[in-house]
């Protein structure tokens, strides 16, 4: 029996660790808010937690669509999926490469409710111009 992407968007019950992804049932490719594997093609995909934080790969400050500056960033999960979101909690220009994240406590779940973007927090602060 095929699921045919049937609660390919709905979310996880609720473990209080990790973050939701999806995995293809064919090929076990993990992927994030797709209805589609991205590798097979196949709609065939079963929602999981993620086993730990994620680690940032690519961060920037943008000021485009509001005068105030945020910080959008690209999140790896050990499940090896990318995830674009938005990091809160710190100063945009204060979130580097490698910093580890966890979803956002105070965003519900981390995802923004009004606008659907996922929302994540730092695990650990930097100190004054101290990545690490």
């Amino acid at each position: 029996m095929s699921r045919s992407g049937t609660g390919v968007m709905a979310p996880a019950a609720e473990t209080g660790t990790g973050f939701a992804h999806q995995r293809c049932r064919w090929c076990g490719t993990a992927s994030f808010r797709r209805l589609l594997c991205p590798v097979c093609a196949s709609s065939d995909l079963t929602t999981q937690h993620s086993a730990g934080p994620g680690i940032v790969v690519q961060s920037r400050v943008v000021h485009r669509g509001t005068g105030v500056a945020r910080n959008e960033s690209l999140v790896r999960f050990p499940e090896d999926f990318v995830v674009p979101c938005r990091i809160v909690g710190t100063a945009p220009h204060m979130v580097w490469v490698g910093a580890t994240v966890r979803p956002a406590r105070s965003a519900g779940a981390g995802a923004d409710a009004d606008s659907g973007e996922v929302v994540f927090e730092l695990c650990d602060h930097a100190g004054d111009g101290d990545p690490r």
